[in-house]
């Protein structure tokens, strides 16, 4: 099983650009001299409230550098606000620098606010979606190509550079809505699911549906499923409990609140209605069916049943989505989680 932590970078109150900065890359290096397997970076826009993570391929090449190890990843990268070109030249280019250990996740994202402010329409984001994954592919593969599509046209291009993996870095992609997890599964691509719109026990319908559609399209394997998910570990389980709650909370309350800002928005209204239910969301809720907390013990048992309930293989740990948590007890859940949960996995 693949352990990674998403990272959000995220920016405590109080704290200078600068400080965020430090502090996340402190994470990173934990993570890296811990035998983390991955780095999963965020793409946030316009949150100074919450992150510093605009760049997320930015940050990966910077983390690149600092590392020899680790894979690093984007979870995700928001697809409908990218030039298709700029975007394969660009992950072609961190890939390279890695020496081959970018994996490129790739989602719609649902902050239909943040396409108004690049004014790029809500509505448009799955065909954007599928044309911008379509041409990437193409620069990658081709020594030349030419593309005509609805939104994007390129003649005779020779995309350089090409990326170090061959044909290309890995593609995973974020499944939301119950329909893109049959969608994904005939494409034949890893999928990411999360519990931040829905809940654990919802996932394996959603999952068999999308390695059906898998099996049914002649890929090869089953499918890969990784799980984006709060994780908190703690010595005690009081700790694991009752530190990270004005954190969770206020993460939900927050998501909530900015989805259901954009109910007005064409294309997001049903995303607004899951930001409606997340306000009412309270923490023995999460704490059942959207988060796993724990000891070290409690982590690896709640993990094993969910390996065996969705076939996981792998997931995204978010240590401190709500931003609150202080750094010392984020960098001890980052040790417990490498030293003392994930081993047992290995």
């Amino acid at each position: 099983m693949e352990f990674g932590l998403f990272h959000e970078f995220e920016w405590p109150p109080g704290a200078s650009a600068a400080t965020a900065f430090a502090q996340s890359f402190a994470l990173v290096d934990a993570a890296e001299g811990w035998g983390l397997d991955a780095m999963w970076l965020a793409e946030l826009h316009f949150a100074p409230e919450r992150s510093v993570l605009a760049s997320p391929l930015v940050l990966a090449a910077a983390i690149a550098q600092r590392t020899r190890r680790m894979k690093i990843g984007t979870a995700v990268q928001v697809l409908p606000l990218c030039h298709p070109l700029r975007l394969a030249e660009e992950v072609a280019t961190v890939d390279l620098i890695s020496d081959g250990r970018f994996i490129f996740g790739v989602g719609r994202s649902g902050f239909a606010r943040t396409y108004k402010a690049y004014g790029v329409p809500y509505d448009e984001s799955r065909e954007r979606f599928a044309e911008t994954l379509e041409i990437v592919k193409l620069a990658w593969t081709e020594e030349r190509f030419s593309y005509h599509g609805k939104y994007f046209s390129c003649d005779n291009v020779a995309l350089v550079p090409k990326p170090w993996q061959k044909p290309y870095p890995p593609i995973r992609i974020a499944a939301t809505s119950p329909d893109t997890f049959a969608a994904i599964g005939t494409l034949g691509h890893p999928i990411f699911v999360a519990t931040r719109l829905g809940a654990l026990s919802e996932l394996a319908p959603l999952v068999r549906s999308y390695r059906d559609a898998y099996k049914a399209a002649g890929h090869r394997g089953s499918g890969e499923v990784y799980l984006r998910v709060p994780v908190y570990v703690a010595e005690t389980e009081q700790q694991a409990r009752d530190e990270p709650e004005a954190s969770i909370m206020n993460f939900f309350r927050y998501l909530g609140e900015r989805l259901a800002d954009a109910a007005s928005l064409p294309g997001a209204a049903a995303n607004a209605a899951r930001g409606q239910r997340l306000q009412t969301v309270n923490y023995d809720e999460a704490l059942k069916d959207k988060m796993i907390v724990g000891t070290p013990a409690a982590v690896i048992d709640r993990l094993t049943g969910l390996r065996e309930t969705l076939g996981l293989d792998g997931i995204l740990a978010e240590l401190n989505p709500g931003g609150l948590i202080p750094p010392v007890r984020v960098m001890n859940a980052l040790r417990l989680l490498c030293q003392e949960v994930m081993p047992r996995f290995k």
